[in-house]
């Protein structure tokens, strides 16, 4: 959990967090194209530094579309805000809007090809 709070503030301190004033407003599901660059770097190097840098697993589960097949994208949605009491998962909450979280769980789910 120490590892992944880490990593979580790193980030954070070297871009200057996940949201911004003048971004989309929480609520609002739409992601502009280069917020879905950072937000697939995110998956692929802070997700992936727990679930693997194939997001096939490591300390995290297998996060891979074919895992999570038939998976529901608002329940991936709140524990990637939420986080996972009594394992390694943080909250991401602090971070992230709740858009910003559906688009990671949906592109999760697309197979990381959005």
């Amino acid at each position: 959990m120490l590892r992944a709070v880490a990593i979580v503030l790193l980030f954070v301190l070297c871009t200057g967090g996940l949201s911004w004033a003048g971004e989309k407003a929480a609520g609002d599901r739409s992601i502009s194209a280069s917020r879905a660059i950072q937000l697939e770097r995110l998956v692929r190097q802070d997700c992936g530094s727990c679930h693997g840098m194939t997001l096939k697993g490591g300390l995290g589960p297998d996060i891979r579309a074919e895992t999570l097949n038939g998976k529901d994208a608002e329940a991936i949605t709140q524990i990637i805000l939420n986080g996972v009491p009594d394992t390694p998962m943080p909250p991401w909450r602090p971070l992230m809007t709740e858009a910003e979280a559906r688009w990671i769980a949906d592109y999760l789910l697309a197979g990381g090809s959005k």
